[in-house]
């Protein structure tokens, strides 16, 4: 009788995990399911099914300010860019790309936990992520590695503002991007500025997010202190590592200094899984007559480091 070599088994094994990425491509291909659809379980070999997690439906509005982080972003450096570009600036800026549907996002986020299960950890050689995606570039790693350095930091160094800006820019310059060397319009400020600048270099994007990538925020705090969420973009940080349920985590500057705070885009209004799991964290303290928001909610694009 004969036996297999180990080369062949291993090639079948390569070629059984391809077809059930696949399928679960065909899955988030076909992402956007209707409001009055009913929900979609993987089922698993064992037959037990994979379905999105319960989650907590009073999770924003009920904890207010507790938590909140108070990201601010300080006055940029003496350039001619003082008014913000405000809600109707934001929405020009946006208007080729719109962004998925939450539902999406859900659907590809539980394609992403099945595929897990079926291949293994997302960590380590023939994990997930390194059959399906391309470890991040040597220039990736090295802006999440600065980033990483300065995490407990309350002071930038002085060649740039102190404030969520100066971060990016220090990390990105660590790989020889000079994010602001394009200059500045009119009444932008810095987030602004380095948002059209990734726009223009066909980097925006806002699905599969990977290490090194920007991430802006908007209205994260009210910027022309008029009371009203009318502010434009905001605020910017590094993404240093996306979960295996899209949960991203990202650094940023914000009002304690250097953190980590972490994003989940297929749950964008939920602080906590019944579970205790934490999916997003405040980003917007609560004010007087305002409640505190949650990264997920004030997310607006990610933008890769290649194209820049």
């Amino acid at each position: 009788m004969c036996t297999r070599s180990p080369p062949e088994d291993l090639l079948l094994l390569r070629r059984s995990s391809l077809v059930t990425l696949m399928s679960l491509g065909c899955l988030v291909g076909c992402a956007h399911v209707p409001d009055g659809a009913p929900r979609m379980a993987v089922e698993l070999p064992n037959g037990a099914p994979v379905t999105r997690p319960a989650v907590e439906t009073a999770s924003v509005a009920q904890v207010g300010a507790a938590g909140a982080l108070g990201v601010k972003a300080e006055a940029p450096p003496p350039l001619a860019f003082v008014t913000p570009e405000g809600s109707e600036g934001l929405a020009a800026l946006l208007e080729a790309d719109p962004r998925p549907m939450p539902e999406e996002a859900g659907v590809i986020a539980a394609a992403l936990e099945a595929a897990a299960l079926l291949t293994g950890s997302s960590q380590g050689p023939g994990g997930f992520w390194d059959e399906l995606l391309p470890p991040p570039s040597k220039q990736a790693r090295g802006i999440v590695a600065r980033a990483a350095q300065l995490v407990g930091a309350r002071r930038l160094d002085r060649s740039v503002p102190n404030d969520c800006s100066g971060l990016v820019r220090l990390a990105y310059l660590q790989a020889g991007i000079d994010l602001v060397a394009h200059g500045f319009l009119a009444g932008e400020n810095a987030v602004t500025g380095i948002f059209r600048r990734a726009q223009a270099a066909g980097a925006v994007h806002r699905l599969n997010p990977r290490p090194g990538d920007l991430a802006f925020f908007k209205e994260t705090y009210d910027r022309n202190r008029d009371g009203k969420r009318n502010d434009g973009m905001t605020h910017i940080a590094v993404v240093e590592a996306v979960a295996p349920d899209g949960t991203v985590t990202f650094i940023h500057r914000g009002g304690k200094g250097v953190a980590r705070s972490r994003m989940n885009l297929a749950f964008p209004t939920v602080h906590r899984l019944n579970s205790g799991a934490l999916l997003n964290d405040f980003i917007r303290p609560a004010s007087k007559g305002m409640r505190a928001y949650l990264a997920g909610e004030l997310f607006v694009a990610f933008a890769s480091p290649g194209a820049l």
